[in-house]
């Protein structure tokens, strides 16, 4: 597979400052603001807003979690007849909450259809807003982000890899080809 450089870390430091000045502004401040990343890309991405936010937010601490989708995934018979199944942590309650939702690309939907079905299992929040890093489009179900870094073309064969330094690459996005 041939693979092509699309975001460097340049570009993705500034994708995520942009969306934590879009969140400030869209939701006039932080005050019932919440941050999940979805595993495992969003984790990451999550973790680096939630840093952003809250150098901006005048000492705001903006409670956090991460959540593993894989047994809400509509189609995890079909990917694998023994998933890995990661821990969710979410440790505050949802109700009075604005989630923000992290994603690291978003493509048919059903990752981020499957995140909102396992946080309504810890509750009820305010709202749930997405932000991703990369919008490929392509989506099966009508879910569209509310933040993203770069919208990208992608065909059905092509792949869109974010690599982040938190596992261990350089930080980069990738379109790939087959």
């Amino acid at each position: 597979m041939k693979a092509k450089t699309i975001m460097t870390s340049g570009d993705i430091d500034r994708s995520l400052d942009r969306i934590s000045l879009e969140i400030i502004e869209r939701n006039r401040g932080l005050d019932e603001l919440s941050i999940i990343g979805v595993h495992t890309g969003g984790v990451f991405l999550a973790q680096r807003l939630k840093e952003l936010l809250e150098a901006r937010g005048e000492g705001i601490s903006l409670p956090s979690g991460n959540l593993d989708i894989t047994l809400y995934r509509d189609d995890w018979s079909l990917i694998s007849q023994n998933p890995v199944v990661r821990k969710s942590e979410i440790g505050f309650l949802m109700e009075d909450r604005r989630v923000i939702l992290v994603d690291d690309v978003i493509f048919t939907g059903r990752t981020i259809r499957a995140a909102m079905d396992a946080i309504m299992d810890y509750g009820r929040p305010l709202s749930i807003q997405l932000a991703v890093l990369v919008d490929r489009g392509g989506r099966e179900l009508p879910i569209q982000p509310d933040y993203v870094g770069m919208h990208v073309s992608a065909g059905k064969t092509e792949r869109v890899d974010v690599l982040l330094r938190e596992s261990g690459d350089v930080d980069k996005v990738q379109l790939s080809a087959p």
